[in-house]
C-alpha cells in the first residue's frame, strides 16, 4: 500500500511531461527561410489574397497612409516611400471562447512588428508561434497560412515592411479560464490543423491553383465551414455553410451541393460582387471581393474552378 502514493506521483509526473511535450510550440528552424529573398511587389498580392487588411486595419479606418495618426522615425527614414493600409489593429472579434482583438502588425518597432526578424514573422504567420515562444489563438488563421509556400510568406514579410507605422496600442484578448491557458493550444493544433489539403487528390492545374489560394491563403473555410465544440473546422462538411458569428442568418454553402453557379458566374462574383441575379455582395464578403479583385483574373478563375471541384455538401 505504501507504493501507491509513489506510483501515483510517477503517473502524475509522466502525464505532466507528456502534456508539456505534446503542447510545445513547434516553430520553424532559424534557417528555414535561408536564401529566400522577399519581393514586396509579389507580397502585395499575397497580402490581398490573405485578406490581411480586413482584420488588421483599425475600426473605421480608411486604410491609407494619409489616415495614420502616428508613425516612427524609422518609418519616415525608410528608403521606401511607405503607403498603403495602416495595420494598427484593434478590431474586436467576439466568439463563444471570448473576445479577440486583432493586433497591431504595422512597422512600428514597439506597438507593431517592426523589430521582429523575418523568421519570427514567418513563424507567427505559419506556425502560430510568437517571438516569445507562445501559441497564438487560432482566431488568427495560421492553420491555413501554414500550407503556404515559404517564398510567398517571405514576400508577404517584405511587403509588410513597406507599410506605414502606427503607435496604436491594442487591448489584450478577453478570454476566460481555461482558454486563457495558451499552452493547451498545442493540443488544439495537433487535433485540428490538417496536415494535407482538405480537397485531396489530383486536380487540374487551374483547380490546384485555386485550392492553393482557397486553402493556403484566402482561408475560405474559416467562414464557410462549420465548427465543432472545440472550434475546429468540420472538414467533412468543407465549405458547406456555417453559423454567422456576427448575427442572424448563415454563411452560405458554396460547394456544388449548395451553389449552382457556373465557373464564369463565380469568377464574376469574385471580381465585381455581382451575383447572376444582379444582387451584390454585402458585409464581410464585400471586403473579401475587394481583396480578391486585386489579384490577376486567372486567380479568380482558378478559385472558381476549385469551388466546382469541391465535394458537394447537401443543403441543410
Amino acid at each position: 500500500m505504501r507504493r501507491w502514493p509513489i506510483a501515483l506521483l510517477l503517473l502524475i509526473c509522466l502525464g505532466a511531461a507528456a502534456f508539456w511535450w505534446l503542447t510545445r510550440p513547434r516553430p520553424l528552424a532559424a534557417d528555414a527561410i535561408a536564401g529566400l529573398q522577399g519581393d514586396a511587389e509579389a507580397g502585395a498580392l499575397v497580402f490581398a489574397a490573405g485578406g490581411c487588411a480586413s482584420c488588421h486595419t483599425a475600426p473605421g479606418a480608411e486604410g491609407s497612409a494619409d489616415d495614420a495618426t502616428a508613425g516612427t522615425a524609422a518609418a519616415e527614414d525608410s528608403p521606401i516611400v511607405q503607403s498603403g493600409p495602416v495595420l494598427a489593429g484593434g478590431q474586436a472579434f467576439a466568439t463563444e471562447f471570448g473576445t479577440f482583438y486583432a493586433p497591431n502588425i504595422s512597422s512600428d518597432p514597439e506597438a507593431g512588428i517592426g523589430d521582429w526578424t523575418d523568421i519570427q514573422i514567418v513563424n507567427a504567420v505559419t506556425r502560430g508561434v510568437s517571438p516569445e515562444g507562445q501559441h497564438y489563438y487560432p482566431a488568427f488563421p495560421y492553420a491555413v497560412y501554414g500550407h503556404a509556400d515559404l517564398e510567398d510568406i517571405v514576400d508577404l514579410v517584405a511587403y509588410l515592411r513597406t507599410l506605414p507605422a502606427a503607435q496604436t496600442e491594442v487591448p489584450p484578448h478577453d478570454v476566460g479560464f481555461p482558454f486563457s491557458l495558451r499552452r493547451g493550444l498545442g493540443l488544439w493544433k495537433r487535433a485540428f490543423i490538417p496536415t494535407d489539403w482538405v480537397v485531396a487528390g489530383d486536380l487540374s492545374p487551374q483547380a490546384a491553383r485555386g485550392r492553393y489560394l482557397a486553402e493556403a491563403l484566402a482561408h475560405c473555410g474559416e467562414c464557410h465551414t462549420p465548427r465543432n465544440a472545440a472550434g475546429g473546422l468540420v472538414t467533412a462538411e468543407w465549405l458547406g455553410g456555417a453559423e454567422n458569428p456576427d448575427g442572424p442568418g448563415r454563411i452560405p454553402n458554396i460547394t456544388p451541393g449548395g451553389l449552382d453557379w457556373s465557373e464564369a458566374d463565380i469568377a464574376e462574383y469574385l471580381t465585381s460582387g455581382f451575383t447572376p441575379e444582379y444582387d451584390t455582395a454585402g458585409g464581410q464578403m464585400a471586403e473579401v471581393i475587394e481583396n480578391l479583385s486585386a489579384l490577376p483574373q486567372e486567380d479568380r478563375d482558378a478559385l472558381a474552378a476549385y469551388l466546382k471541384a469541391v465535394p458537394p455538401v447537401a443543403p441543410d
